[in-house]
């Protein structure tokens, strides 16, 4: 074969998988506005449930406020925005598999799969633990700690700003565990080295915990802790992996 035919056949190639990737990104994009057309109607609605957690704590007699004229019209439209994405990555992960997949091998796509199912369910698992455990005892601290005559009456695109960020870092501090499982068995980190260096990973884990989170202990620690037992979770899970990984190849080389 030419090197001129060679190259007419990569670049039919090429253009046939930036076509595959605009279609399936063009799904992604339709798909998360026909879920956000819903989440806007009822923004009000998703914003005071997200504020709930705050509202429940703030003194009697305060309440959120408005610092821009715009502020409640774009508030709680943004917020939609997040959650029809939040609802709708189920399938937009599933158009990124789809992509893939080809491209890989049987025995990839068996542990690719599992991956990637428990890299959703991490992440949904995350922002719940941040909503219904996290915020409530938070900003119960937080209330409790302005001093008097200090009026609590915060502004409510910054809450937003505010809660989607530690929705976003709690829901990627329980992608731990993949990270772990990763790492391990692709080879780039052994074992020995992480369960070595538990020291230091929770040094760091709080050290992050402290950047992502309101600066008192409560808050660190609430995301500290689950963090580095996650770190334990994704270890014990490499391990067993890595059991099952030897046994298989002790079985091929016997068969």
């Amino acid at each position: 074969m030419s090197d001129e035919r060679r190259e007419e056949l990569a670049e039919g190639s090429l253009i046939s998988h930036l076509m595959e990737l605009r279609d399936r990104l063009l799904r992604a994009v339709i798909v998360t506005a026909i879920v956000f057309v819903p989440c806007a109607m009822m923004s009000d609605q998703l914003f005071t449930m997200v504020a709930m957690p705050l509202l429940q704590k703030m003194p009697q007699g305060t309440s959120m406020i408005a610092t821009s004229v715009v502020s409640p019209f774009m508030a709680p439209l943004k917020l939609s925005l997040f959650v029809a994405l939040f609802l709708a990555m189920p399938y937009v992960l599933y158009q990124a598999w789809a992509f893939v997949a080809p491209g890989l091998y049987k025995h990839e796509k068996r542990f690719a799969v599992p991956l990637v199912v428990s890299s959703i369910v991490l992440f949904y698992a995350g922002v719940a633990f941040a909503y219904f455990i996290v915020f409530p005892l938070m900003f119960a601290f937080l209330t409790s700690t302005a001093p008097t005559g200090v009026q609590i009456m915060t502004d409510m695109a910054n809450y937003l700003d505010f809660v989607v960020l530690l929705f976003f870092a709690f829901g990627v501090a329980f992608e731990i565990p993949v990270a772990t499982v990763l790492l391990v068995t692709t080879g780039l980190v052994r074992l020995e080295v992480l369960t070595k260096n538990r020291g230091y990973v929770l040094i760091g884990i709080f050290i992050v915990a402290a950047f992502l989170t309101p600066p008192d202990a409560v808050s660190q620690s609430f995301m500290a802790v689950p963090m580095y037992l996650l770190y334990e979770i994704g270890i014990a899970l490499s391990r067993v992996l890595l059991k099952q990984r030897v046994a298989q190849k002790g079985v091929a080389d016997n068969g």
